[in-house]
């Protein structure tokens, strides 16, 4: 419980800072002052190069699921033109039926889902698990399959002592607190309220701590912590860590061909459809409707591809939304997901050369671990061995609304493997039944920058992908002032050192220096 207690002090303050008044909904639209750092996106809509002729750009989201019934998403999103609503045939034989708007691949036939899978490391750890249970020592020594699995057998198996603790601590701590408002007798008691209420002697700093907490956060916003913390434990130790949980069983692939295409169904928002939804609006929330939000982008489609649980997203299923995009259409792909170790980097390298070749962007969250990219590999990314990069991938990070600070602290970065940062700290936009909020995320940076190419790319349909991104990085803000490391409280950086361009995106200088004309060498 004492750990409970610790972890609900550090919550306590987070809550307290994210409780603070939100920036104006469309904060990062505005051209950058030393208060709010935005990409000049109003004034690229001012502009002249912004009246030139607009084709639309199709835009797949490969997510956990998207709303395409929101309000704000309804009018945008893409519709297969080939395929005959519900009808049960695939009408256009691209080997998926009835994808009217986007595809499931983490979805059975029988219209089940997948909600939670494990984490990529567990899924490792249990394959080198069955590979080494009856080795001998002469068959692993210096095998570096086998020093990963006795690193990862360590990590894991503690972790997983230690996410049964902590849950076990949490489900107490919220029956606890459930009983304490019971015996106040008030709907959201204080502080004071529960500190009065008699308890044993070996209660008493149990009571304390709870009431404390209550007043720092009011019991409402505690309350909602611990039901968000508890279900992430939950998720944790009933499905992430859990080494009897198959949920492939719910998609009845055959997992172990990396080239089957065509399982899944065509149930593109999921169990939980905030996080791809939010990512849409982003990009592409209808402009000038009068309510929620305006998109980064004017003319454009959201394809909906689902492949992210909660958990680790599969290689295997990031290749076939890549290529299902690319086949079905899209202009640019937006992959707001990302993980720390990989299972089969190959079938992902060939589906980004695939989209390579066929003209595809691809833009992708750097991911919020506060970590060096170049040091700590973020998975998928650019490298597709060999020395070869492909050219058409965009990386990028999350900056937030202040000059001085620029980075977010949980932004990941990179001098080699970042290549542009874009605003991702208090970002509003849609999320499943009608609503919006604001999310926090390299997640809410990707989106920002692949409107912004969207835009760019629907007024000069001549560009290539390429060109495309190499107009978004160079044209950026280049700033040179130090700001904090992302992960660190005190230590300080040139901004600069966190990306190749060393910069932040500009929604005004892109689409100027596209229409221009401007070009670039190899």
């Amino acid at each position: 419980m004492k750990k409970t207690i610790i972890l609900f002090l550090g919550l306590a303050l987070g809550a307290q800072a994210y409780g603070q008044k939100q920036p104006d909904k469309h904060w990062y639209h505005a051209a950058p002052t030393k208060k709010n750092m935005g990409i000049s996106l109003d004034k690229a809509y001012a502009s002249e190069a912004a009246k030139l002729p607009s084709k639309t750009i199709v835009v797949a989201v490969i997510d956990g699921g998207v709303d395409i019934t929101h309000p704000d998403l309804k009018d945008v999103i893409w519709h297969n033109q080939g395929e005959i609503p519900f009808n049960n045939i695939d009408d256009d034989r691209n080997g998926y039926v009835d994808d009217t708007v986007g595809w499931n691949f983490i979805g059975g036939k029988d219209g089940r889902m997948v909600q939670y899978d494990h984490l990529e490391k567990v899924r490792l750890y249990m394959k080198y698990k069955e590979q080494f249970k009856n080795v001998t020592a002469e068959e692993v020594n210096n095998n570096p399959e086998y020093l990963a699995y006795q690193a990862m057998r360590v990590d894991i198996e503690s972790t997983i002592q230690e996410s049964k603790a902590s849950y076990a601590n949490m489900t107490e701590f919220q029956s606890t607190l459930a009983e304490y408002v019971r015996v106040s007798g008030k709907i959201q008691p204080t502080g004071k309220e529960i500190k009065a209420i008699p308890v044993k002697e070996s209660d008493v700093k149990k009571r304390d701590r709870i009431a404390m907490l209550v007043g720092l956060m009011g019991y409402k916003q505690l309350k909602d912590a611990v039901d968000q913390s508890l279900h992430a434990m939950e998720a944790q130790v009933k499905y992430q860590y859990n080494l009897d949980y198959n949920p492939r069983e719910i998609v009845g692939d055959n997992y172990n061909d990396p080239h089957e295409f065509g399982y899944g169904n065509n149930n593109v928002a999921g169990p939980d459809a905030s996080h791809g939804s939010h990512v849409s609006g982003i990009i592409a929330a209808s402009r000038g409707n009068g309510i929620g939000l305006d998109g980064v982008a004017d003319n454009v489609k959201i394809m909906a591809i689902r492949v992210v649980p909660d958990g680790d997203e599969r290689d295997k299923d990031v290749a076939n939304g890549i290529r299902y995009a690319v086949d079905n259409g899209a202009n640019i792909i937006n992959m707001s997901f990302g993980k720390g170790y990989k299972w089969d980097k190959d079938v992902v390298n060939e589906a980004v050369l695939y989209a390579q070749d066929h003209n595809v962007l691809l833009v992708h969250a750097a991911g919020n671990s506060s970590q060096d990219n170049d040091i700590t590999p973020n998975y998928p990314n650019d490298s597709l061995g060999g020395g070869v990069i492909a050219n058409n991938w965009i990386e990028v990070g999350a900056s937030q609304p202040l000059k001085k600070k620029l980075a977010t602290d949980f932004s990941n970065y990179g001098q080699r493997n970042v290549d542009v940062f874009a605003p991702g700290q208090s970002i509003y936009s849609t999320i499943p039944n009608n609503g919006y909020a604001y999310f926090n995320g390299t997640s809410m940076a990707s989106p920002v920058c692949a409107g912004v190419c969207a835009l760019i790319w629907s007024r000069n349909p001549s560009l290539t992908a390429k060109d495309v991104k190499m107009i978004v990085e160079s044209s950026v803000n280049v700033y040179t002032h130090k700001v904090i490391l992302p992960g660190t409280k005190k230590t300080k950086v040139g901004f600069p050192q966190l990306s190749n361009t060393g910069g932040l995106i500009n929604a005004e200088r892109a689409l100027n220096m596209a229409m221009s004309g401007i070009m670039f060498m190899d």
